[in-house]
């Protein structure tokens, strides 16, 4: 994925780990990578260097909750799960989402 694939991605990275978390449960920082790229059908990728950043300041601001477990491997692994507070910011990015598309899609419409 090009340069300009990663700055689209990342004002919708918050949203896409939300909507991962609240539909898939519990999962590791790498799941959720791997969720990303096989529901956008390879379309969508996330570098290590945008998601943990985000994870660590979604979990600070208490949209999701981290906590230490094991992998299916036996590793040592971070944990998030989504919060009351995690769905609510999830409903709201999902509303905005839907009113910037449904603008933009006018805007190419008639343009």
């Amino acid at each position: 994925m090009g340069r300009h694939d990663n700055d689209r991605l990342q004002g919708t990275l918050d949203l896409l780990v939300l909507k991962v978390l609240a539909s898939r449960g519990r999962m590791h920082g790498y799941g959720i990578t791997l969720q990303i790229q096989q529901i956008s059908r390879e379309e969508l990728r996330v570098e290590e260097g945008s998601l943990y950043p985000a994870l660590h300041r979604m979990a600070q601001d208490s949209l999701i909750s981290a906590e230490w477990g094991t992998t299916e491997n036996k590793r040592r692994a971070r944990y998030y799960e989504i919060t009351p507070a995690g769905l609510e910011r999830l409903k709201q990015e999902e509303e905005n989402w839907a009113r910037l598309t449904s603008a933009v899609a006018r805007f190419l419409q008639y343009a």
